[in-house]
């Protein structure tokens, strides 16, 4: 165990002697770390407490140790694929976390607007068509004087 995921587990309420089984939370604590970095990290890391070390020691478990670790995507398109649902959820501090994730992460500030951009646009376009269609359809039923 390194230092790392030993003052991660410290940070979370889980210390050395507790019998956690945890290959995945190892793993992704390491891997938390690579992408996120230290300085991501320890900004975060204080807010965990008691009420939240589970939600904190799962998350860490499934999110970066089963799907940040599958060999299927390189980290750089997971990163590209993060973004994009984070300016789709208009989750801004997630999003400002993970645009200098992508950075260091190899992803440049060009990629990083075409991301934003095309999220956008996708984000916005799909719920103004649903909005038409209904708006439409509201209209549709109405007595051609109302309508107007």
């Amino acid at each position: 165990m390194t230092w790392r995921t030993i003052r991660l587990r410290h940070e979370i309420g889980i210390d050395e002697g507790t019998n956690v089984n945890d290959d995945l939370y190892d793993l992704g604590t390491k891997t938390r770390l690579e992408v996120l970095g230290d300085a991501e990290l320890g900004s975060r890391l204080p807010a965990t407490d008691e009420f939240t070390k589970d939600f904190e020691h799962e998350m860490t478990r499934r999110e970066w140790g089963e799907v940040w670790s599958r060999p299927g995507l390189d980290r750089r398109t997971r990163i590209t694929i993060t973004l994009a649902m984070l300016v789709m959820q208009g989750l801004d501090d997630e999003l400002a976390i993970y645009v200098r994730a992508a950075i260091r992460n190899g992803v440049t500030i060009d990629e990083i607007f075409e991301i934003i951009h095309q999220a956008g646009l996708y984000a916005g376009t799909p719920m103004a068509h649903r909005a038409f269609a209904v708006a439409r359809a509201a209209v549709v039923d109405l007595p051609s004087a109302e309508a107007e």
